[in-house]
């Protein structure tokens, strides 16, 4: 039972042969003493050892890594190709290192006599509660090629719905800083060349063209109190937004009430809820136990302190349906839909059909509000850039109808 619970490592290492030459390396083991011991055996004197990190190197591995690597192995599995060895295709073949260096190690635990959902477990940063339950449940019910597929599809169905949220957010952002930088240069660089054009003119300037001239004494003057403070800020704001729950909450809250995108993010929870709840219900795992799994899966605090709050009171005697509706965080129509599913046995395929519909939904607002952003943004940036100009510009005007 104790070689179970040996980590295994990977090490560097550099020494010379038994001819004297030099040759370098890299081994598996627990530790320094087992790699030595082993070169040793093979006639190697052994100069330098040094641990590599499990994740050392370039690139990162990212959820989209993930999902496409529980697809393949839940294909070779389907196809009846052993365990590790599908282990051995999808690492090689993988473009990241990063990748086929993580499945390299959670092969090696299971080859030891882990089983694939404990050596998950030992990279809960890429591999959840939900992922690993699952895989579980597969593995205790000899189902794991059912599951792993179950679990290929949840993943791209909530990447897909994760990148198109993202995408109907980061657009307008985008263009938002944009507008920002050029606006900063127009006062930075531009707004003082019109200023010493318009000293010599000897006559009073226009209201709208003094205040933006004034704008730009600020911005020259404190270009960098401006962007120190704005960069401070934006740091500060993710820095606390990542570690303090309080934080998390309100803005969540906040961010379920925005005009337009409000509505789509909280059609992109329920999504995520129903999806979860139906994939971990498909496959077995309790209610109780399921519902730990789908709060962490949900992506906002207000919806997990609703799921945990569902949790108490189905653990209580409470059934699904009621414990929704008492959160208050659902349409009557998840809540209806659930009802149906619970009276006749198939809640599953009811919530499968719940997710389906938001997911729907999403792909639909996301489209409106690309449709609706872009003309928005396009009248904001020509007021912007146009009420500029036209400040400018009025003083020459005067000055031409003075001269005519």
């Amino acid at each position: 039972m104790a070689a179970k619970t040996v980590k295994q490592m990977t090490f560097l290492w550099e020494g010379k042969d038994k001819k004297g030459k030099i040759i370098k390396g890299e081994i598996r083991a627990s530790g320094e003493a087992v790699v030595n011991a082993t070169l040793r055996r093979q006639g190697i004197t052994v100069t330098k050892v040094k641990k590599q990190s499990s994740f050392a190197g370039s690139g990162k591995v990212t959820e989209k890594d993930i999902t496409l690597f529980t697809r393949q192995l839940a294909t070779m599995m389907k196809a009846g190709v052993p365990l590790l060895q599908a282990f051995d295709i999808v690492g090689k073949g993988h473009s990241n290192p990063q990748v086929s260096k993580l499945l390299a190690d959670i092969k090696a635990d299971v080859e030891t006599g882990s089983s694939l959902s404990a050596s998950f477990r030992k990279y809960p940063l890429y591999f959840d509660n939900l992922f690993c339950n699952l895989v579980g449940a597969g593995e205790q019910a000899g189902i794991l090629d059912t599951l792993l597929d179950r679990l290929a599809t949840y993943k791209e169905k909530i990447l897909a719905i994760k990148s198109k949220i993202k995408s109907a957010l980061v657009y307008p952002i985008s263009i938002l800083v944009v507008a920002f930088i050029i606006t900063a240069v127009i006062m930075i660089f531009v707004i003082p060349a019109f200023k010493q054009l318009f000293s010599s003119f000897g006559s009073d300037l226009p209201a709208p063209t003094l205040i933006v001239m004034n704008i730009s004494d600020i911005f020259v003057d404190w270009w960098w109190a401006i962007f120190g403070s704005i960069g401070f800020g934006i740091w500060f704001f993710l820095y606390t937004w990542k570690r303090s729950e309080k934080m998390q909450h309100t803005m969540d809250r906040l961010m379920l009430k925005m005009p337009i995108f409000g509505d789509l993010i909280r059609k992109a929870t329920i999504a995520r809820f129903a999806r979860t709840l139906s994939t971990m219900f498909a496959a077995g795992v309790p209610l109780v136990e399921a519902l730990d799994s789908v709060a962490g899966a949900s992506g906002n605090r207000v919806y997990y302190d609703a799921t945990k709050r569902i949790q108490s009171e189905i653990s209580t005697g409470t059934s699904l349906t009621v414990a929704m509706q008492n959160a208050d965080v659902f349409p009557n129509m998840v809540l209806q839909m659930t009802a149906i599913g619970e009276e006749s046995g198939a809640l599953d395929s009811m919530l499968s059909k719940v997710a389906d519909f938001f997911e729907a939904e999403v792909d639909d607002a996301v489209a409106a509000i690309s449709s609706l952003m872009e003309p928005v943004i396009m009248v904001v940036l020509g007021g912007l850039i146009g009420g500029l100009v036209i400040a400018m510009y009025m003083p020459i005007f005067k000055l031409g109808q003075v001269v005519g």
